[in-house]
C-alpha cells in the first residue's frame, strides 16, 4: 500500500491553525499535527517538523523555516555580489546539514541553481570553491535528482583542474556518490564523462591522505551498485569491469591497502571495494597476486575485537573465495580458522554471522576437503549457533545449511538428556553435498 504524501505548506498550515483557533503552545501544536498525520498514513520524512520561525522584527506575520530563510538571504547576496556570500553558503549548509526533510524543502524552493551558480562563480577560488562545494554536497545528500548536464560537466571540470588538492578532491568524490547513488543514468553519464580514471588516480596521487582514499573508495564502489529500481539493467558489470580491466583499480587499491595498516575506516572502505570487484574468476586471482589476500588474512587476524572492519573483511574473503584456486589459498592460509574465531567472537552480531557463514559456504563449494578442514576447527557448530542465535535473519538460516554443514562426513550431534516436553524435537534434514559421494543428515538445535 502506498503511503500517502503532504506538502510542507499543508503541514505547516495545520500547525498554525492548532495554535490560532486552538490557542495551544508552539511545542504542543506541533506534536498535535505530526500525531494527526501520522494516524493517517501520511509519510512525514519529506516535511520538516518544526515551527516557521519569524523572518523579521518589522513583519511577524512572515513566517517561514529556517533553511528557507538562509537560502533567500542567499540569493539576495548572489544577486547583489555581496561579500556575505560565503557565510550565507555557510548557514545554509549548516541547515541541510540538520536532515533530509530541511534539503527536500530547500531543492523544491531552487536551491540547486542558486548553489551551482555559487560554485561556478567561485572556480577560480579555492577557499570560496570549497564552500560552495561543501553547500552542494549537502544539498544533494539523497537527492540524486538534482545533477543536471551543466552540474555534471562542472563537477568532471571541478574534479580535473583541482587534482592535486586533496581537500577539494574529497569533496568533490562526495558529491560524486550523493549523484550516483541510486541513480543509475547519472553513474553511466558520469562514467561517459570520465570520472573513473580520476578517481583511481586520485587514490594514488593521494594515497597518504585517508579521508582522499576513503571517500574515492566509496565513489568506486557506487559505480558498480545496481540500485535503481526505475532502470530494469544497468551496467554495475561493464563499470566493474572497466575500473579493473582500464584504470588498475585492483592494484590501486590493494596498494592503498597496505599504505593504512592501522586505519580501521580507510581498511573497510577498501575491503568492501574490493568485495564488489571480484565479480571474474580472474579478478579474484589478481586480487590475490596483487598480495590481496595475505592482506585480508593479516587484517583479520589483528583485527578481531573490531566488528564493522570484520564483516568488511568477511565479505570481501566470501568475494574472492568465488574462484576454486583462491579456496585453496584462503583455507590453506588458515582462513577457514580466522572466519569461525570471529564468529564466534561477533556471535551476537547478525551481519558478521551472514558474512562468515556465506564465506564459509564459497569456500566449502566444490571442496570436500575444505569442507573437512571446516568441520575440524568448528565451522559447522559456529554455523548452528549462529542459526540459533538469530532466527529471524535470513542470510543467517539459508546458507550454512546449503553447504557448510553439508560436509563429506556424516554431521550428527548427540541428543542431549533433557525432557522432550521442555524442548522441541530434534529434525533432521537428508540432503546431499554436490561434490560428496557421503549422504549427510543436518541435525538443528533444540529451541
Amino acid at each position: 500500500m502506498a503511503t500517502r504524501r503532504i506538502t510542507q505548506e499543508t503541514f505547516d498550515a495545520v500547525v498554525r491553525e492548532n495554535t490560532q483557533e486552538f490557542d495551544m503552545e508552539d511545542s504542543e501544536a506541533l506534536k498535535e499535527a505530526i500525531e494527526q498525520f501520522e494516524s493517517q498514513g501520511v509519510d512525514l520524512s519529506y516535511i520538516v517538523k518544526a515551527v516557521p520561525k519569524v523572518c523579521s522584527e518589522e513583519n511577524t506575520e512572515d513566517q517561514t523555516h529556517e533553511v528557507l530563510q538562509a537560502l533567500e538571504s542567499l540569493k539576495a547576496a548572489v544577486a547583489s555580489s555581496s561579500a556575505s556570500v560565503l557565510e550565507d553558503l555557510r548557514v545554509f549548509t549548516q541547515q541541510c546539514s540538520l536532515g533530509f526533510a530541511q534539503r527536500y524543502l530547500a531543492a523544491q524552493k531552487e536551491a540547486y541553481p542558486t548553489i551551482l551558480a555559487c560554485c561556478q562563480r567561485a572556480a577560480g577560488e579555492k577557499e570560496a570553491l570549497s564552500v560552495a562545494l561543501a553547500a552542494l554536497s549537502a544539498l544533494t545528500d539523497g537527492q540524486p535528482d538534482l545533477l543536471d548536464v551543466e552540474g555534471r560537466e562542472f563537477l568532471i571540470g571541478a574534479l580535473t583542474v583541482h587534482q592535486t588538492d586533496a581537500a577539494l578532491s574529497c569533496v568533490c568524490f562526495r558529491i560524486v556518490r550523493h549523484f550516483c547513488l541510486k541513480h543509475e543514468n547519472n553513474r553511466q553519464g558520469l562514467v561517459k564523462a570520465g570520472v573513473l580514471p580520476l578517481l583511481t588516480a586520485s587514490i594514488t596521487r593521494h594515497i597518504k591522505h585517508p579521508e582522499v582514499v576513503r571517500e574515492a573508495c566509496v565513489a568506486l564502489r557506487v559505480m558498480t551498485f545496481d540500485d535503481d529500481v526505475r532502470v530494469p539493467f544497468g551496467l554495475s558489470h561493464e563499470h566493474v569491469k572497466m575500473i579493473a580491466l582500464e584504470h588498475n583499480g585492483l592494484k590501486v587499491i590493494v596498494e592503498a591497502a597496505k599504505a593504512h595498516p592501522g586505519n580501521t575506516a580507510v581498511l573497510g572502505e577498501l575491503c568492501a571495494t574490493l568485495s564488489r570487484l571480484a565479480v571474474r574468476n580472474e579478478f579474484c586471482q589478481d586480487i590475490v597476486d596483487l598480495g590481496g589476500l595475505t592482506f585480508m588474512i593479516t587484517l583479520l587476524a589483528d583485527s578481531l575485537d573490531r566488528q564493522e572492519l570484520v564483516k568488511q573483511v568477511l565479505s570481501a574473503l566470501k568475494a574472492i573465495a568465488g574462484n576454486d584456486d583462491v579456496k585453496d589459498s584462503i583455507v590453506n592460509g588458515g582462513g577457514a580458522e580466522l572466519i569461525v574465531m570471529a564468529m564466534n567472537r561477533h556471535m551476537a552480531s547478525a551481519q558478521v554471522c551472514e558474512q562468515g557463514c556465506a564465506a564459509l559456504c564459497v569456500l566449502a563449494l566444490r571442496k570436500p576437503n575444505n569442507c573437512k578442514v571446516i568441520m575440524e576447527c568448528g565451522g559447522a557448530l559456529a554455523a548452528l549457533q549462529a542459526m540459533k542465535t538469530h532466527p529471524a535473519e535470513v542470510g543467517v538460516q539459508v546458507k550454512p545449511s546449503v553447504r557448510c554443514l553439508a560436509s563429506p562426513p556424516l554431521l550428527r550431534f548427540p541428543a542431549p538428556r533433557t525432557s522432550l516436553s521442555r524442548q522441541a524435537r530434534w529434525t533432521t534434514a537428508p540432503t546431499m553435498h554436490r561434490d560428496s559421494p557421503f549422504r549427510v543428515s543436518l541435525v538443528g538445535f533444540l529451541r
